[in-house]
């Protein structure tokens, strides 16, 4: 008889090696992201790209790391948690989202103020040109819009280009000239819901010439 070491001693030579490949050993699921950018897996939310939402991705997780596919891609790699309910997220994730909610939030403040006055359209051309920041004029803008409307918001971009101020503060001045020509109060500025249906409602002043035509003018001698 032989010990274990001399018969590991003798099989040794016709062991065959580990393979340059090892056998992958991760657990693997299909995980839907919803509207947020984050796919559930063992209780635990981990980050994606916010390009990601309302997709469905492969989570591969070792005993260590958790990473997050489409297709063959990896696009999102975090420590794996065991807790229950964390979030686990990866600044470049978020500050990547911040900076898309910005830009989108900037758009729509163009769009809207497109609608409500076009001759904003011009401003800011001619503002960017001086070197303006866009995302601030639109900024101040919409909030002139929100305070005075769009008729008087129009006719008062319409007086700062003739009088060659694109800016906003220069729509501001013509706005509160205007304003106390007429001897009204400032304007209140409204809280919104945080809805962008809501803030984003154009309110235009209706035309009453239709009224008149109920109660034309008569002859009120007998």
């Amino acid at each position: 008889s032989i010990t274990v070491r001399e018969a590991f001693g003798q099989e040794r030579r016709q062991l065959i090696g580990l393979p340059d490949n090892p056998y992958p050993c991760d657990e693997r699921l299909e995980a839907s992201v919803g509207k947020t950018p984050y796919v559930r897996f063992d209780l635990n939310d981990y980050s994606v790209p916010h390009t990601q939402v309302r997709r469905t991705l492969t989570v591969l997780a070792s005993l260590n790391q958790v990473r997050v596919l489409t297709g063959t891609e990896v696009i999102a790699e975090h420590p794996r948690a065991y807790g229950k309910g964390e979030q686990i997220e990866d600044p470049a994730h978020l500050d990547a989202l911040v900076s898309a909610k910005r830009a989108a939030r900037h758009h729509r403040g163009q769009d809207r103020l497109a609608q409500a006055a076009p001759s904003s359209r011009a401003l800011l051309q001619q503002a960017a040109d001086r070197g303006t920041p866009m995302s601030r004029a639109t900024a101040e803008l919409v909030q002139l819009l929100d305070d005075y409307g769009a008729d008087e918001l129009e006719q008062a971009i319409a007086e700062a280009l003739n009088n060659d101020v694109p800016h906003p503060s220069g729509v501001r001045q013509v706005l509160e000239r205007r304003r106390e020509l007429r001897d009204r109060p400032p304007p209140i500025t409204l809280t919104l819901p945080d809805n962008d249906k809501a803030r984003n409602i154009v309110v235009r002043a209706p035309s009453l010439a239709l009224y008149d035509q109920l109660n034309p003018d008569t002859d009120d001698d007998p």
